[in-house]
């Protein structure tokens, strides 16, 4: 197997283990990113020689006997909306194009810190705004898979890289879905943290608004539930320049093996093609020893329309003037269909959906302690034809439902691959959505492997050049 067709997992043991070098991984993987990144626009920015110095200094550290981290050597890549010190931190926006970052963000720091070799910066639409990746900076990223269907966003250009085999792990953000969607259409693994589990905070730009402080979070994508694992944990080591960061243990107790499946909430139109991923997914965990009953699940709709509002009132309030500025017309069209669907929140608006986040905290929190997991839909159509939201922005936001709406109660949730159908626009991966209760992630790694075991591995996707 090619160096850059490696797993994690499987990098740290082959350089630990001193069969290869970290230069060597490095080198592989940047010469991939030269063969197929042309045809996917994946990766926007990249040092290939500072890369190449940190893959020496973990072969020295290895070569003195030191620990040179639980990621050494993997080759990684970083979204253009977090700082990593001597790059702009874009947001896929022409007017942040020299906001070069003088240190890195927490994640960023912290997959350092590990070992990783970050080998380039991914694309994302204009303020990671879409679940499509096109901005008028950078361009169109593609699905490596299939480039008729949409790479996800806002995470799409880490997703596709990983995919195609840049790099083990891509890092990525979520604050409506952009790693749990990606993940979804590129055919990976992908999780989206609890709250507070990963470190966040770009010193290049002032502090964000309540909305994105209670719902966004960073964490990876990766071609195995195990890279999932070892990334997350790597990411999620203190840091304190994030309040919001609580250092809780990675591992908890026993739990009962028992999971829920709802394949349509709230009456969500959920496609064939999903049902039958997410039927797989509960077989999957039945056949490895747990019990999947089929009930109601708590609400997203009213959590997805108060997470609406927050977003909305964050962006005319602190992001009105950058949009005009910017004038992407991606963005522009997002943002005006999400106000016919959402009308501006005045201050009353906004105190009540803060109140009845705790509502609703306290109903699933309720919900997950007796089957600690959900099977759901990621979305309720197979991924996207490219650039949907341009035609049917409706018919988009209402098959998000699930995606959007986790985020108002700071849950993790994560994306695992079933396999490939042959979807309205050819090719197509699929998945189901995995939700669990606070810092319990490991609950879900543990479902999610289960799933992985009985459903067709995931391979290293060439896109067609």
């Amino acid at each position: 197997m090619e160096l850059w067709a490696r797993t994690a997992t499987q990098t740290v043991e082959l350089i630990r283990n001193g069969e290869v070098s970290a230069r060597d991984v490095t080198q592989a993987a940047l010469d991939r990113m030269d063969a197929v990144n042309p045809a996917i626009n994946a990766v926007v920015a990249r040092d290939d020689a500072a890369a190449l110095r940190a893959a020496d200094a973990v072969d020295d550290a290895i070569a003195k006997g030191e620990d040179p981290g639980p990621l050494a050597g993997v080759p990684v890549t970083t979204k253009e909306n977090v700082d990593q010190q001597g790059f702009a931190t874009t947001n896929g926006l022409r007017i942040q194009k020299d906001l070069v970052a003088t240190e890195d963000n927490p994640v960023v720091a912290n997959l350092r810190r590990a070992g990783a070799i970050i080998i380039g910066r991914t694309n994302t639409p204009a303020f990671s705004l879409r679940w499509f990746t096109r901005n008028s900076l950078h361009g169109h990223t593609r699905n490596p898979h299939n480039p008729n269907i949409t790479p996800g966003g806002s995470s799409g250009g880490a997703a596709a890289a990983t995919a195609a085999g840049i790099g083990a792990v891509g890092h990525g953000t979520d604050i409506g879905g952009s790693i749990r969607y990606p993940a979804y259409a590129c055919g990976l693994q992908g999780i989206r943290p609890t709250l507070g589990r990963v470190a966040a905070w770009n010193p290049s730009a002032p502090d964000r608004h309540i909305g994105a402080q209670l719902m966004a979070v960073s964490g990876p994508h990766a071609r195995s539930v195990a890279d999932l694992r070892l990334s997350l944990a790597a990411m999620a080591q203190p840091d304190q320049r994030d309040p919001w960061h609580a250092p809780v243990a990675f591992s908890g107790p026993d739990y009962p093996r028992r999971a829920s499946l709802c394949v349509a909430p709230e009456g969500l139109n959920t496609h064939p093609l999903v049902e039958r991923a997410l039927r797989h997914a509960a077989d999957a965990l039945t056949d490895g020893g747990w019990t999947v009953d089929e009930i109601p699940c708590p609400p997203f709709r009213e959590p997805a329309r108060r997470q609406a509002q927050l977003w909305l009132a964050e962006m005319t309030h602190g992001a009105a003037e950058a949009f005009a500025r910017e004038a992407d017309p991606d963005a522009a069209h997002v943002l005006s269909e999400m106000r016919k669907l959402t009308p501006l929140p005045d201050l009353g608006e906004v105190l009540d959906a803060l109140q009845a986040r705790l509502g609703f905290q306290r109903e699933w929190q309720r919900f997950l302690a007796d089957r600690p997991v959900l099977i759901c839909p990621v979305s309720a159509e197979p991924p996207f034809p490219d650039l949907l939201d341009l035609d049917d922005f409706p018919r988009v936001m209402e098959a998000q439902l699930t995606q959007v709406g986790l985020p108002l109660m700071g849950l993790p949730g994560m994306s695992v691959f079933t396999g490939f159908e042959e979807g309205e626009a050819g090719h197509t991966p699929m998945g189901a959505q995995l939700i669990g209760a606070r810092f319990r992630e490991d609950i879900l790694l543990d479902a999610a492997a289960a799933i992985e075991a009985r459903s067709p591995q995931i391979e290293v996707v060439t896109p067609a050049i």
